[in-house]
Parts: structure tokens; sequence; C-alpha cells
């Protein structure tokens, strides 16, 4: 049976930062970003009100922008080369993260199968944020299953990597996750966990060990 390799995003695949961060960078918003990544972290805002506090912070925002944040990001290593090996294993990689899809998407032309994040209007921003649109750590599950679905395996061929507590439900969820970069409230859930920059140390963990 085929594996599914499911990934975060923020702190996970973009090491120390998140896709918010990244784009703020651009735009000279790195105080007003980290104030409201605090109130997201520890759960003073949930996550359509941060999409929507987000949506006009970036209200100047483009696609050079985006673009700039996504080449910039700082990346762990090896992320194509594992899922390019994933690919050949005849196994499947997707990246789910609550962060903008139009960010996240572009992992697309990484390799990825498949990548979701939270839907936003169309940059440059005309429109307001549909919070039905913004995903939260249960969906990461339901995702997940639709994945399961599309790709013809179960929850047991999945394993998930993650950085925080958002993450937390997907880790409950499947029998095989790596912590990469947590702290111990995410790798006390974890099978494995992996501290350092480059992915192709945590998917060694998880080959061919399930």
């Amino acid at each position: 049976m085929a594996t599914l390799h499911l990934f975060d995003l923020d702190g996970t695949l973009i090491h120390g930062s998140a896709a918010p961060v990244e784009i703020s960078r651009q735009l000279g918003l790195t105080e007003e970003i980290a104030e409201l990544e605090r109130a997201f972290a520890t759960r003073r805002i949930e996550p359509p009100a941060f999409a929507e506090r987000v949506r006009d912070l970036w209200s100047d925002l483009t696609e050079a922008h985006v673009a700039a944040a996504f080449d910039g990001a700082p990346w762990l290593d090896g992320i194509r080369e594992v899922w390019a090996g994933i690919r050949e294993s005849g196994d499947h990689c997707a990246v789910i993260s609550l962060s903008p899809g139009f960010f996240v998407e572009r992992l697309l032309d990484w390799g990825a199968h498949a990548a979701y994040g939270s839907r936003f209007p169309a940059v440059p921003f005309r429109e307001p944020v549909d919070p039905a649109g913004i995903l939260s750590p249960a969906a990461k599950v339901r995702i997940a299953d639709e994945l399961c679905a599309r790709f013809g395996v179960a929850r047991a061929d999945c394993v998930a990597y993650g950085d925080s507590m958002s993450d937390a439900e997907l880790f409950a969820a499947v029998p095989t996750s790596v912590a990469v970069n947590a702290d111990h409230h995410l790798t006390d859930l974890a099978s494995w966990a992996y501290t350092g920059r480059d992915l192709r140390e945590a998917y060694e963990l998880v080959r061919n060990r399930r």
C-alpha cells in the first residue's frame, strides 16, 4: 500500500518562520505581524479573525511581494529531493497549512501532489475574506481524509510532519508522525522528533520503517 506524507508549512517546511511573517516582511510590517502571530499562538484570536486582520494589514500586497516572500523564505534543505523520492517510490506527498493558499499552492511546482491553504481573495485584495474558506487545525484532518480518498489510501497509511499544536489533531488521527523543530508539546505526541535544517534527515526517520 502506498504511503501519504502530509506536511505542515509554517515552522515545518519553513524553518523558524511562517508564510504570513515572510509576506509581511516584504511590506515592512514585521512588528505588526509579530503581534498577530502571538495572539494566534496564544489562542486570543481564532483563524478567521486572524485572516481578516491579516487581509487588512496586507492592503498593499501584490503578486511581486508574494513571489519575493516565497523565494526568500528560510526553507528547509532537501524539500524537492524528498518529494521527488516520494514520487519515485509510488507514494504521495501533500502540504496542508492554515496559511494563505496563494502562498501554499506555489509548492505544487516543487513536486507536491497537492497543496491546501486558507482561501483568501485574489491578490491584490479587492474582496473581503470569507471565513468559510479559512482552515482550522480540525480542517487538516478533514483534508487528510479527502486526500486519502483521492489517492486510495487509509489513515493508517499516512505520515504527518508538523511543528506546533495546530498539528496535534492530525498527529492524533494518523499512526505515524514526525515533529519537526517542535517543542515538547508536540514531540510528546509524535512517533519521531527531528531538529535541524534538512528535510531529507527528517524523512529518513520514517522511510522504510513503518
